[in-house]
């Protein structure tokens, strides 16, 4: 492999596989907020915060971890104040104390916090304001969730960078292909990468443990396990289920991500992880086949971006799907029909916010992939001109790409008037 391509997708790998907790986008408005808290230099006297659409669509439903169970903007800009950990960046709560906790409530019902839709054209954009004893302080996120584009103390600007929709990461994505990930994925050194996919596993199946075993939101993990049975197939739903169902509502354990997103982060692994154990293969297959997973749900969700009205755990249900296919001894030619089979599959699955029914979705998404790879088993296939699908893996992705990015612009903005209405 080209030394280019293979740093390239090691560079991917430690990117996009960083730890968080809780709901990102939530997280992501309290590192701003504390940010801004910390170029004011005192607890604020008022707030304002403007954030685009699908921020406010991704906020607007889920719990707030270490916040008592509290919801929403207010309270995720509160816990950023409160807390006061920016070196923390997407842990940013993770410290709250109980006394904390009851300041955040206190904040949000004394402090005032105006909300407001930003009048950006970016998807991704969160900018907070804040006053205090004559003084303002102002920081701004955009692209993706930790990245700071403006910082102005007293309306001097401390910082300013440019970002277009253009640039959504770091690092070059124009490598990943299927065909060059199943080549890495077989030649890696894994001792570059082992240490970040050891703590996906280990960060993602304790929060599906958590989720089985206690009482978060529709308990969809626990209602799989008790209804279908035990088997490898639903217990890879299940866990996957269950682990959202903890991380949507409220539970303070950290996941490893996946796309700036911690459902898509635990729909990628936790049934590659569960496959794994099942089928009894070595550490070594089964971290490899992680880095199938991982590097195609990348690779789905780079041409739709961070956000969009397409559910994202479709996107990492294929990659998991295309990593249980390589436990299975699967490469390009099964993998990549695997992928197709399950686009043409679960591909219609819309994002309408952060909540408790996420983590049916991922059961939705992960039942997707297996029925695609258990098609390819059995010599069954979608073809090209089957709806959306074209001939080959990479331009039938292009095509998913193509209607979730753009033909789905105009369902996005239903989506959220529709929530928003809803108040």
């Amino acid at each position: 492999m080209e030394k280019a391509i293979y740093n390239s997708l090691t560079e991917i790998l430690k990117e996009e596989l960083v730890t968080a907790m809780g709901c990102t986008e939530p997280i992501a408005v309290a590192y701003c907020a504390c940010v801004c808290r910390g170029v004011l230099g005192t607890v604020p006297e008022s707030v304002t915060v403007k954030v685009s659409a699908n921020i406010l669509k991704n906020v607007k439903s889920v719990v707030v971890p270490n916040t008592g169970n509290q919801r929403g903007i207010k309270t995720a800009v509160a816990a950023g104040i409160i807390a006061n950990r920016p070196e923390a960046e997407l842990q940013v709560l993770t410290s709250l104390t109980e006394k904390q906790t009851d300041e955040i409530r206190d904040f949000v019902n004394t402090v005032p916090i105006k909300v407001l839709r930003s009048d950006s054209d970016l998807i991704f954009d969160i900018e907070t304001q804040m006053t205090a004893n004559g003084h303002t302080a102002l920081a701004r996120i955009s692209g993706y969730h930790t990245n700071i584009v403006e910082l102005k103390s007293d309306g001097k600007v401390l910082l300013h960078k440019e970002y277009t929709e253009e640039k959504k990461s770091k690092t070059d994505h124009s490598h990943l292909t299927v065909e060059n990930i199943i080549a890495y994925a077989d030649t890696v050194e894994l001792k570059e990468v082992k240490a970040v996919l050891e703590h996906q596993i280990e960060c993602n199946m304790a929060i599906a443990e958590e989720g089985l075993h206690s009482n978060y939101g529709a308990n969809i993990g626990s209602i799989l396990l008790k209804a279908y049975g035990n088997g490898v197939y639903n217990r890879a739903k299940a866990y996957s289920a269950a682990a959202s169902d903890a991380r949507m509502n409220g539970s303070a354990l950290p996941v490893v991500i996946n796309s700036g997103s911690g459902n898509q982060g635990i729909t990628a692994s936790v049934p590659v992880i569960i496959y794994a154990d099942e089928l009894n293969v070595t550490r070594e297959e089964l971290l490899r086949a992680l880095i199938v997973s991982n590097l195609i749900t990348v690779h789905l969700k780079t041409g739709i971006g961070k956000l969009s009205a397409y559910c994202g755990a479709t996107s990492a249900g294929c990659g998991a799907a295309a990593g249980i296919t390589y436990l299975y001894g699967g490469k390009y030619y099964e993998i990549s029909h695997t992928i197709v089979n399950a686009l043409a599959i679960d591909s219609g699955m819309i994002c309408d916010g952060a909540k408790a029914s996420c983590a049916a979705k991922i059961a939705s998404a992960v039942e997707a992939g297996l029925l695609g790879m258990q098609m390819q088993k059995n010599e069954s296939q979608f073809y090209a001109g089957d709806g959306v699908i074209a001939k080959g893996v990479e331009n039938t992705i292009n095509n998913i790409s193509c209607i979730a990015r753009d033909g789905m612009k105009d369902t996005d903005k239903t989506i959220i008037e529709l929530m928003i209405g809803a108040d």
